[in-house]
């Protein structure tokens, strides 16, 4: 059976974004765009603290992965690795394609002057700490929601196993790690078997191998880098926490930073889910108004507190849109210059 062609694929991803922006504009009409709107007036200038305190985590972002880059981190300064930062979190916004081609723009855009086995390896770590350190939080918030929070049996054993599949496969990662197995490289040796993979693989089979020689060699190689990047990961989910904890302080709910644990941890669960859907849109607003009512928000509360964390989202994303404008502008300009030295 033949995939769908890249006409399809536009068609359905349009189809997404259409339905996304309904259901949103269902849950606001839900909601009440009245009561949407004085809880907007009560947060008011308290959006500015939200907007610099992600400002904050994007920054801890950047040195956990100039931690990975170990002495490539010297041939780049830390204000680009920023605005790579930034412009891979603004393409990401538009679902798992944008992901993937955020984070090969943080690898094509850092420069000739790092080796690419080297960018692609820390950026690689750097997503799977990111990812493992959120699956950590992830588990800590299900499982006080679970024994903290009344919720139906059968939620309560669904949620149980979902925390053991997380918890197995973050063995797999250790071992994988610890063990040194070809993770990466067998994957690729799998994949080129298909034959739409199988070209395209093999003018990369030597970078790839490189790339994961360079990954499985930092932990041993450079533990304090290691500890040090998966230690500031650990700090931007406990800053994203304290985003949700402060949205609602400045709404007026009167939740702990418990109950803001359980938010973030969940909220987790509905970006994966959502993943699917560009830009999650509609999917993740629905979401928090479901998770809000675990810890005793209102429905409008709720879907705030999302338009809130979206709102702040958009403005990063125009702020790594202008960054991306501002590399392609100076890359143009240096093409010229690279090909005169030639001559």
């Amino acid at each position: 059976m033949s995939s769908p062609g890249p006409r399809a694929k536009s068609a359905l991803r349009i189809l997404a974004v259409f339905f996304g922006a309904a259901l949103l504009a269902y849950l606001i009409e839900r909601a009440g765009p009245a009561m949407l709107l004085q809880n907007a007036r009560t947060i008011g200038w308290g959006m500015l603290f939200v907007i610099v305190l992600a400002g904050i985590s994007h920054i801890v972002k950047t040195w956990a992965w100039r931690l990975a880059l170990l002495g490539e981190a010297k041939k780049v300064s830390f204000w680009r690795t920023l605005a790579l930062r930034l412009i891979s979190e603004a393409i990401g916004q538009f679902g798992f394609v944008g992901l993937v081609f955020g984070e090969s723009a943080r690898v094509a855009l850092l420069g000739p002057e790092v080796q690419v086995s080297s960018a692609i390896s820390s950026v690689t770590l750097d997503r799977g700490l990111f990812i493992a350190t959120g699956a950590l939080v992830m588990i800590g918030g299900i499982l006080v929601a679970i024994f903290g929070v009344v919720i139906s049996g059968a939620l309560r054993l669904y949620a149980l196993l979902f925390v053991l599949s997380l918890l197995c496969l973050l063995v797999l990662a250790v071992l994988t790690v610890q063990k040194g197995w070809p993770l990466f490289s067998g994957t690729a040796r799998a994949a080129a078997r298909i034959p739409w993979f199988r070209d395209w693989l093999i003018g990369k089979k030597t970078v790839i191998e490189s790339a994961e020689r360079e990954f499985l060699r930092f932990h041993r190689q450079a533990p304090r880098a290691f500890w040090g990047s998966l230690l500031l990961n650990i700090a931007t989910h406990l800053l994203a926490i304290t985003e949700v904890y402060l949205i609602l302080l400045f709404l007026g709910a009167h939740v702990s930073f418990v109950s803001a644990l359980i938010l973030e941890s969940l909220t987790k669960l509905i970006n994966v889910i959502g993943a699917v859907n560009p830009g999650n849109l509609g999917t993740y607003e629905g979401g928090n108004m479901v998770i809000g009512k675990l810890v005793g928000l209102t429905s409008a509360q709720g879907l705030t507190l999302g338009l809130c964390r979206r709102s702040r989202a958009i403005f990063w994303a125009i702020v790594g849109a202008i960054c991306l404008a501002s590399c392609s502008r100076s890359n143009a300009q240096a093409r010229p210059v690279v090909g005169a030295e030639i001559v």
